[in-house]
């Protein structure tokens, strides 16, 4: 008998392999999954699925040190999670982290700066304390 799969199915299983691969530090595989991913959901039309997508495929660019293709994607990310009044606060604030690493680590300590502080205030907002001692420890290291 056939499995019927929904397009919001195949883009958790790519989103879940991708995850796989990259734990197994296979990035450009993961890479290629999240790719899949994000264009399906660009046509399913869940803002909320696609900036979590899109901002895992920027963490693959991340770590692979490209700066340039994983910062449109945090931004759209961040944009989508900003203009959806159903975002959790901690989905917001775990967009705002990569961001803000990738600002910090491209120098620009000011952008890095508010973002973290951002991200601080909804980590408390949500109790979540290790996202709170990290953005303190970051800002700190910043000076602020």
């Amino acid at each position: 008998m056939p499995v019927l799969v929904t397009q919001r199915g195949l883009i958790h299983e790519l989103k879940r392999l991708a995850q796989i691969e990259r734990g197994l530090g296979h990035g450009d595989a993961a890479r290629a999954l999240y790719e899949e991913a994000v264009a399906i959901s660009r046509k399913e039309g869940d803002a909320l699925l696609l900036a979590h997508t899109v901002r895992h495929l920027g963490d693959i660019h991340q770590d692979a040190g490209r700066m340039e293709l994983a910062e449109p994607c945090y931004q759209e990310a961040l944009a989508l999670y900003r203009g959806h009044d159903g975002t959790a606060p901690l989905d917001l604030a775990n967009a705002i982290r990569p961001l803000a690493m990738l600002k910090h680590d491209t120098g620009e300590v000011e952008e890095a700066r508010r973002l973290w502080e951002e991200a601080r205030e909804l980590y408390v907002a949500v109790n979540v304390r290790e996202g709170v001692a990290e953005s303190s420890e970051r800002l700190a290291r910043l000076g602020g």
